[in-house]
């Protein structure tokens, strides 16, 4: 009897105990709910107030660059520059495209005008395609073998599912296209130097001409030796994600999360066709897409911190053998080996970097120049293309660049205006990457099991994140709250039917892991401007 009532003290102070630790976690949500209605109600008003300031400062030079008959004309003579573009990447070549159509004097200076060889930049999301055709270039990823990519398969141990991209509501041309990055840059190059006053040239910029802290132009040294200085008002540096111009601009702050382990795997045949494929491995994440018709992609990240193995010693052949190897879906086993015995592996450092407003006068940051995220979502080229837009937009009512200081506050609002696209996809891309990563923490482990089934479930669970990666969506403050059901998912399958002190435990450590993931992030992209992004839409 004793025994028992023992028992039953037991479970009762288990219970009284679970209860107490449910009512602090109750209280603290509530404490956040009221200190978050309290901020977007203040945020609100903030955001009214700034799109009336800069409403304000774009109209009246809007109003005295146009007149009734057109653009009046006080530009700089004939044949001069009025803008210079270092690079030619998929930034760069899309801008010179872009501001060419638009009757801007452009030079553009690239190293290298060679076809470029790199194994990211390989797929673009279908919000960029979108972008790509607001600016008139969706040719440019026809005739090179581009494939069409509907959405991803998500593979966890013996698990797998399927998610597709929401594109009911668009036209049939839209969706991912996955290709050969060189292939689609020197698309773009073409494109470029057959535009009307485009002018492509290759060279190496050695340094920026800077008066009295203004940007003048550029010093570049041509494919032969030769030493040249052009001068613009305007110059865009968009020269990728190793800029030797970019410490001229902002202080960078570049962080090295990871590496990829390239591989090109012949005649494979994925699981799911036509569709990007993201195995949860251990350590962390293994991505598959094609990059042609016969060919597909395959990226093996290893964690920053962790050796990369040496690929002359056969280490890593080995590491690709024995570790990466049993964790692939078996339908791409032989292509993969096949793969590693051909020996063509390739290792690149990825670059993780928040966009840090450039405040000098004459000059602008574009690209993986000013802002890089994890390549695990394929966003990147969706961001600089969206950047394009919203600067084409706004340089294009002004005719004169010649004002300096009026051209630098007049640019400084596209650090504003890029928010809702940018901030959705370098968000996403960071928090993902932090919980597909594998961990010896329970709580990580849950939240990353919470994130594979939440995805699982398919219909608003699987289609509103993927709107949000695929840059069809960008609302930076509908993906916070689905990282958070996704938090609250996990609790949920922690306590049902059966709850526990350890269990609930490991739900407040869960909740706890996931704010500490989302929230620096948060606040490194700018916390207003995610709430309450001002669109360009709502300016100009």
């Amino acid at each position: 009897m004793a025994s028992s009532i023992d028992v039953l003290i037991t479970k009762l102070n288990n219970y009284i105990g679970f209860m107490g630790f449910m009512g602090i976690g109750i209280a603290f949500l509530l404490c956040f709910a009221v200190f978050l209605l309290d901020y977007l109600s203040f945020a609100a008003k903030k955001k009214i107030k700034d799109e009336t300031r800069l409403k304000e400062e774009i109209e009246p030079r809007i109003n005295n660059s146009v007149t009734d008959e057109g653009p009046i004309s006080q530009g700089r003579a004939a044949g001069d520059p009025e803008i210079i573009i270092v690079g030619a990447g998929v930034a760069g070549a899309a801008l010179a495209c872009s501001l060419g159509k638009d009757g801007r004097r452009v030079l553009v200076i690239e190293r290298d005008l060679s076809e470029p060889d790199r194994i990211v930049g390989e797929l673009l999301q279908p919000g960029g395609y979108l972008k790509l055709v607001e600016l008139g270039l969706e040719d440019c990823v026809e005739g090179i073998d581009a494939q069409r990519v509907y959405g991803y398969g998500l593979f966890k141990d013996d698990k797998r599912t399927k998610v597709s991209y929401p594109l009911e509501n668009y036209r049939s041309d839209v969706s991912g296209r996955s290709f050969h990055n060189g292939r689609f840059i020197q698309r773009m190059r073409v494109k470029a130097a057959k535009t009307p006053n485009v002018r492509l040239e290759q060279g190496t910029v050695t340094s920026l001409i800077e008066e009295n802290g203004t940007v003048k132009g550029v010093n570049y040294k041509t494919k032969v030796g030769k030493q040249i200085t052009a001068d613009a008002p305007l110059t865009i540096v968009c020269d990728g994600c190793c800029s030797n111009l970019r410490r001229s601009l902002c202080n960078p702050k570049v962080d090295i999360p990871s590496s990829f382990v390239a591989l090109v795997l012949k005649n494979c045949q994925l699981p799911y066709p036509n569709h990007g494929h993201v195995i949860l491995a251990n350590p962390s994440p293994i991505l598959m897409y094609p990059i042609s018709s016969f060919e597909t992609r395959c990226l093996v990240d290893i964690p920053g911190g962790q050796k990369v193995p040496s690929i002359p010693s056969g280490e890593m052949a080995q590491y690709l053998k024995t570790v990466v190897l049993p964790q692939l879906p078996p339908e791409v086993h032989s292509a993969f080996i096949s793969a590693i015995e051909e020996g063509d592996i390739k290792v690149a450092t990825n670059r993780s970097m928040p966009a840090t407003p450039c405040s000098t006068p004459g000059a602008i940051l574009l690209g993986d120049a000013f802002n890089m995220r994890h390549p695990l979502t394929g966003g990147g080229m969706t961001v600089a293309l969206s950047d394009i837009v919203v600067l084409r937009k706004l340089l294009k009512p002004l005719d004169d660049l010649n004002d300096a200081a009026g051209l630098n506050e007049y640019l400084e609002v596209f650090y504003s205006l890029r928010k809702p696209v940018a901030s959705t996809i370098n968000t996403l891309a960071g928090a993902l990457y932090k919980v597909f990563t594998a961990s010896d923490d329970q709580a990580r482990a849950e939240l990353r099991q919470a994130c594979f089934d939440y995805l699982s479930l398919g219909g608003v669970f699987s289609n509103g994140p993927v709107a949000l990666l695929s840059g069809l969506n960008p609302k930076p403050l509908t993906l916070v709250m689905h990282f958070f059901a996704v938090a609250i998912y996990g609790v949920g399958r922690l306590l049902l039917p059966f709850p526990s002190l350890k269990r609930a435990f490991i739900g407040g450590k869960l909740i706890m892991d996931a704010t500490g993931i989302i929230f620096p992030i948060v606040k490194a992209e700018g916390i207003k401007q995610m709430v309450f992004p001002v669109s360009i839409d709502s300016i100009l």
